[in-house]
This record gives C-alpha cells, sequence and structure tokens, in this order.
C-alpha cells in the first residue's frame, strides 16, 4: 500500500492524505507530482511525500513525525537527550 502525505512542516499537520494500492503506483507516482508543481506554482512549502507500507499503522510507526504533535515529538526526543 502506498500513502501519499501533503504535510506543513510549520504548523506540524497533515495538510491531505491518500491511499493508493500497489497497482496504482502510476497514479500516486503522477499525484504526487501534481501535487508538488502545485504547491511550487502557488508558493507553498509544504513537504509531499510518497510512502510504501504494509499498513496504516506500519506507517505511523516507521514515520511517526506526520502523525505525532509537536509536542509529542519533542517530548520523545527530551527523552532521548535526557
Amino acid at each position: 500500500m502506498m500513502f501519499l502525505i501533503e504535510y506543513d512542516r510549520k504548523q506540524g499537520r497533515i495538510v491531505t492524505s491518500h491511499n493508493f494500492e500497489d497497482k496504482q503506483r502510476g497514479e500516486a507516482v503522477a499525484k504526487r507530482l501534481e501535487m508538488e508543481l502545485n504547491n511550487n506554482r502557488n508558493k507553498i512549502d509544504h513537504e509531499v511525500v510518497l510512502l510504501e507500507a504494509a499498513s496504516q499503522e506500519a506507517l505511523e510507526r516507521t514515520h511517526r513525525r506526520y502523525f505525532a504533535s509537536l509536542d509529542e515529538l519533542h517530548a520523545a526526543a527530551s527523552q532521548v537527550a535526557g
């Protein structure tokens, strides 16, 4: 399964999210390019990523920064550093 995520770094939140089956890889790649070009044209500073994972739960474990709040990420980083 593929997950297309548009992420606002300043806000620390997902703006849009789309799921694609493996057989829709071409559609997912085209959608990512469309989003990147649109953001660039409109001077929108968002991160657009296409990620692959077995499930939403697996994606949330491996790419936590997209799903956790900034406070949660800061607390986790403080625990590691402390």
